[in-house]
């Protein structure tokens, strides 16, 4: 592919700052997706990186029917587009718990499942499945490393997988193990750590599986053990970052080969000095988690940030005097997914032309349930 395919010649239709998608680019990864895991049906992808409803309908025209969420609003969205198995990776409580059920109940034709850790969750959830006169498929979300969420390997968790099998309104379909502290930049450490962690989990399921209860599947992974996961036919995928790609996992995991498709387009709105331009891309218009640099600007690798808030970004660079107040800038972000979450809807380029708009729907905390 050509160094300028980022480029919009319509770009003096579209306001800055903004978030452009390139669905050429993404259709690339979704297919490099599938060659990884060897079929779309082992792939289980997340959506909390886009949040759009096209990306999941590019992804069910490739053959690829199961999707991961976190949010109510995500497992709405993908409803919407016409997903028929969702899980809801976030252990539901409070009145998401009657939010899933009412969901469930109105989409009656997609299997909704969600994870669990805890036995008074559990119990709360099933409650609501059994008024709504549903049944909802629950994975135990198992703690392999992280310290996030999930119950250790052991004891209890085979006690909490036998409490789900004994509650109407809920049972237990396997296993949910997310190993996102896993970013050994190095593949080969990193697939040391990880099939140290996989041994404890195999122990838990050959051990749950010797109680004569089933284990029948376990979705496992983001996106930086993709590859590992992708190897063990017996687990579904659920890379989410590598439809889009930021420049923090490229920089961080040079062994995965996805295509950038999303980028912020930013414009100079002032030169304070000699060797500064300042961009109106501050933290309301790039995650700002991370330290800097959080963009990479594309034929300005030697900018250096700042000043960085809420409406501003300050460079420095000895090619500010290339640049005039209202010259576009391209960056990549460094962190993808909570930077997608700042726009309301993003500009669709293809061949370097603007062809449209998709709304962030599911950027929304709550959509109808």
């Amino acid at each position: 592919m050509s160094n300028d395919w980022h480029i919009a010649t319509s770009s003096s239709e579209i306001p800055s700052p903004a978030l452009l998608i390139y669905p050429d680019r993404i259709e690339e990864n979704i297919n490099r997706m599938i060659a990884m895991a060897g079929s779309a049906e082992r792939l289980r992808p997340h959506v909390k990186t886009h949040k759009l409803a096209e990306i999941v309908k590019l992804q069910l025209k490739a053959g690829i029917n199961k999707f991961k969420c976190a949010t109510i609003a995500e497992a709405e969205m993908l409803a919407q587009a016409g997903a028929k198995d969702i899980l809801v990776a976030t252990q539901l409580v409070g009145p998401n718990t009657d939010r899933i059920a009412k969901l469930a109940n109105w989409y009656r034709d997609i299997r909704f499942s969600t994870i669990t850790d805890d036995a008074e969750a559990v119990g709360n959830l099933a409650r609501v499945a059994q008024i709504n006169n549903i049944n909802i498929p629950v994975l135990l979300d198992i703690d392999i490393g992280m310290g996030r969420t999930g119950i250790k390997p052991g004891p209890a968790a085979i006690t909490l997988y036998k409490l789900i099998n004994q509650l109407p309104g809920v049972e237990p379909i396997g296993l949910h193990v997310y190993d996102g502290h896993l970013h050994n930049n190095n593949p080969s450490e990193r697939l040391t750590k990880w099939q140290t962690i996989m041994n404890e989990l195999r122990e838990l399921q050959n051990n749950i599986d010797s109680t004569g209860l089933l284990v029948q599947s376990i979705v496992g992974g983001g996106t930086p053990t993709f590859p590992f996961h992708a190897k063990h036919t017996s687990h579904e995928c659920s890379p989410g970052t590598t439809l889009l790609w930021d420049f923090g996992y490229a920089e961080n995991f040079t062994d995965l080969k996805f295509l950038h498709a999303a980028l912020l387009l930013s414009r100079v709105i002032s030169k304070p000095s000699n060797n500064r331009i300042t961009l109106d891309l501050g933290h309301k218009g790039v995650a700002a988690e991370n330290p800097h640099p959080r963009v990479n600007f594309l034929g300005l690798n030697d900018a250096e940030a700042i000043l960085h808030s809420e409406e501003h970004l300050t460079l420095q660079t000895p090619q500010a005097e290339n640049y005039q107040v209202g010259d576009v800038l391209y960056g990549i972000p460094r962190h993808i997914c909570p930077t997608v979450a700042l726009y309301d809807r993003s500009y669709v380029i293809r061949n370097g032309k603007l062809v449209g708009q998709w709304q962030i729907t599911a950027r929304a905390r709550k959509l109808t349930y």
